[in-house]
Parts: C-alpha cells; structure tokens; sequence
C-alpha cells in the first residue's frame, strides 16, 4: 500500500503476544486518515492468510514518535535545520542543529568554546561536526520548551 507514497515504514514490531506496531514517516509529516487506511488494509492482509485468520492480535499504525531516536535516513532529512541531540559511540553527547544529510554521514553545527587568538578568554564558536551513522548510538530530535 505504500508504493507510489511518499510514506516510509520507519519501524515494525511484533511482540510475542501478537502486539504490532508498525511505524511510518514522510517528509511532509503523517497524515492519521493515512494511519488509518493502511490499520484496515493490514487488519484485510492478517485476516485473508489461512495462518492468522482465527488469531488474535493487537494492531497499531502510527507516526513516529517526536522524541524517539531516528531510525531511518528520511527522519534525518526531515529533521534539517532542526536542533537535535547526538550521542556518539563513545558515551558523549553532543547537541546543535543538523545541517545536513548523505548516505553515509550527518553534519551538525554545535557551539563551542574554542581559544582565538589575542584573546585571553575562549570565544563561542560554532563548528560543523561530521558524524557516520554507525559511529553514534542514537541521534534524536532536541525538543525545547
């Protein structure tokens, strides 16, 4: 049902219970009549196979959730311009805005206190950090209030 959307399943999970949830995401945002079409088209999937016909199972189809870690390059896209929160591989947090997104890599700009030269004091600066995707543990989104 996807194919031809903009729509991207960003997650999929099923319990040992039969709990599925299953994750979507596009650029524009997702819109809950989406949701809910493609809740009653898998719920018409589940309920044609002969294997899951008298099954009992939980089914919920939604948007990612805001402050959940990205799973998926699209999230990243969609998150451009946005403050975000990275931690990398080695334990530390860095935080600033993400400004950029390739296969392989993300730029963030983060503020930092760095030496300048005549000065005595450290200046903020901003620099443009690369990371790799399999370098951090989880980037999400920085919600301020």
């Amino acid at each position: 049902m996807l194919e031809g959307t903009d729509y991207q399943v960003c997650d999929l999970q099923i319990s040992n219970d039969n709990r599925i949830v299953v994750e979507i995401d596009r650029l524009q945002g997702v819109d809950l009549e989406f949701c809910s079409l493609l809740n009653r088209h898998i719920v018409e999937q589940l309920d044609s196979l002969p294997e899951t016909k008298n099954e009992d199972y939980s089914l919920e189809v939604g948007s990612v959730c805001l402050t959940d870690p990205f799973k998926t390059k699209l999230q990243y896209e969609k998150n451009i311009g946005h403050n975000v929160e990275v931690l990398d591989n080695n334990g530390k947090k860095h935080r600033g805005q993400l400004v950029s997104v390739d296969e392989n890599t993300f730029l963030v700009d983060e503020e930092e206190m760095v030496p300048v030269e005549g000065k005595k004091r450290k200046q903020k600066q901003i620099v443009t950090r690369t990371y790799n995707y399999a370098d951090v543990k989880y980037t999400k989104y920085e919600l301020k209030v």
